[in-house]
């Protein structure tokens, strides 16, 4: 663990939230990013809760790998330090809300909610109003949002989809004088900034660049209908942060409590009335004289490893990093970053390969980590590439570790089926068929149980994590299965995913940092791999 850092921490930072999905949060974020880097900012990109897609655009517009903020999977000290470690050389933080500002897991309560997180980071809110066909009504939006909780502080507006600038001054008159916040800024209707759906495979197209006119267009669309200089006033008027105390010695054995939202949970943000960072801090809007990089995603980096408590069962520097390959492109991309980074805190060395550019399974690997993605989008490719797929099934066969979740799951079945219909033969580590639906099969937090000792947890172990797939596993009528967890949602409790000795696969995206020991237990079984093969290698 490192050492606690006495002092207060300024980070500029706001978050962006929605009266509701649909609002225009995104495209929003997304435009000032763009707009704030244009400007020579090092702005780093955070997302409230469980998603992988629009942390991508996050990372496009930013040329900064964007994080995952999730107040219901991991408790609310490990929030707050995160936040504290990955913002630390940041200009600014812009953090992207969930739904609306108030929607999270409970009906009645903040728990997992964009609101939540606000409150944990003490962040000023910037709260974004579709106001289509409205006037005044649109302050009892705003006003209504401001008192339904006294902790939240929206400390601005931005208007959404007005019909004409002249409609903008009337509803920005509306709300400045019924609620006393400024509105900051305006979007008009424009066709131009609709993002596509989410489920078609949109992270290819960013990595092609086919969304950066979406993303100057939305950038030139707000650095002139908003106050930028303001809003940076806003975000540098954020109260100063001081890193959370020592975790407790429950967190350290166990992670997050399991029953309890962290909201409630110790480690709240420490805050003065008087010390709060300067404006001036902050770096004058300027243009950059160069283009802002685009990042592939997050880097195989531990900012995490300041963060997961120490296991203090080993010795602190293994003398032997057991390698877990993991399979990263466009194909297999949804992964959190400080899932990777726990495991490298762990003590594990990680190697990405892509599955889709033929590439096989890394000789040097000790395990495989096979996350979520688009596999339906190029299961032809997939299915084509004979060294990947042979070589899971080798490993498989061999007793090496394997962990897959979701598109990853789906890969280890016999085939997979497409939208089109096409069938496609995958690994057929797993006893079933995975088939492609028009309707979504699942979405939803999770919070799972181990049935049985398996790679992850011992046997009534906890994870949380979260679900969305348009797919179904058809398991094969008389083969053999044994289920990885009891899978707990808000429609009920289920057995779900697959374990086979050291496979391991399901389709709950997890978040170690809900169970600290679980990184450690896979680098564990990765290591006793490793050793097993040096000593079959040794008797030949």
């Amino acid at each position: 663990m490192k050492d606690r850092e006495p002092l207060l921490q300024t980070r500029p930072r706001f978050v962006v939230a929605g009266t509701g999905s649909g609002s225009g949060k995104t495209t929003v974020t997304l435009g000032l990013m763009r707009a704030f880097a244009r400007c020579g900012l090092k702005v780093q990109g955070y997302k409230c809760g469980p998603d992988y897609i629009d942390p991508a655009y996050h990372s496009a517009v930013t040329g900064r790998s964007s994080r995952n903020l999730d107040s219901w999977m991991t408790s609310g000290s490990y929030l707050q330090e995160y936040f504290l470690t990955t913002s630390e050389d940041a200009d600014l933080s812009v953090i992207e809300g969930v739904m609306g500002l108030y929607d999270g897991k409970e009906d009645i309560a903040l728990t997992g909610s964009t609101a939540e997180i606000a409150i944990l980071t003490d962040s000023p809110v910037l709260l974004v109003v579709d106001v289509r066909s409205m006037g005044r009504s649109a302050a009892a939006i705003v006003l209504g949002f401001q008192q339904l909780e006294p902790q939240v502080r929206i400390a601005a507006v931005i208007v959404n989809r007005c019909g004409s600038e002249g409609h903008y001054r009337m509803v920005r008159a509306a709300i400045e004088a019924a609620c006393g916040i400024p509105v900051i800024g305006w979007l008009p209707r424009d066709s131009g900034l609709d993002i596509p759906e989410r489920h078609l495979g949109l992270l290819p197209a960013v990595e092609r660049g086919e969304l950066e006119p979406l993303f100057e267009h939305a950038a030139d669309l707000l650095a002139e209908g908003t106050d930028l200089e303001r809003l940076l006033e806003l975000a540098a008027a954020a109260p100063a942060l001081q890193y959370p105390p020592e975790p407790d010695a429950v967190l350290q054995a166990q992670g997050p409590s399991l029953s309890s939202p962290g909201i409630l949970e110790p480690g709240m943000p420490v805050v003065t009335e008087t010390e709060t960072p300067d404006s001036g801090s902050l770096p004058a809007l300027e243009p950059a004289s160069q283009e802002q990089p685009v990042s592939a995603g997050p880097p195989l980096s531990s900012p995490a490893a300041r963060i997961m408590p120490a296991d203090t069962s080993r010795p602190a520097h293994r003398p032997v990093q057991p390698v877990i390959a993991i399979a990263r492109d466009a194909a297999f991309n949804f992964y959190y970053a400080d899932n990777l980074e726990l495991l490298e805190r762990a003590g594990a060395r990680l190697a990405a390969f892509s599955p889709l550019s033929g590439e096989g399974i890394p000789p040097e690997a000790d395990g495989i980590y096979i996350g979520g993605g688009f596999p339906e989008e190029f299961a032809a490719v997939i299915a084509a590439n004979s060294l990947f797929l042979d070589g899971v099934r080798a490993a498989a066969a061999d007793g090496m570790p394997l962990y897959a979740e979701c598109g990853g799951y789906m890969v280890l079945a016999r085939s997979l089926t497409d939208r089109s219909g096409a069938v496609h033969k995958m690994a057929g580590i797993i006893p079933a068929h995975s088939i492609m639906q028009e309707r979504r099969a699942a979405l939803g937090y999770r919070e799972v149980t181990a049935l049985h000792d398996c790679l992850l947890l011992k046997q009534g172990g906890r994870l949380r994590g979260h679900e969305f797939h348009y797919s179904g596993m058809s398991y094969i009528p008389g083969e053999d299965r044994i289920y990885a967890y009891e899978s707990k949602g808000r429609g009920g409790s289920q057995p779900e995913g697959y374990i086979s000795g050291n496979i391991m696969a399901a389709y709950a995206h997890i978040h170690l940092a809900s169970h600290f020991p679980a990184a450690g237990r896979m680098v564990e079984a990765c290591l006793t791999y490793r050793e097993q093969k040096k000593q079959a290698k040794q008797r030949l």
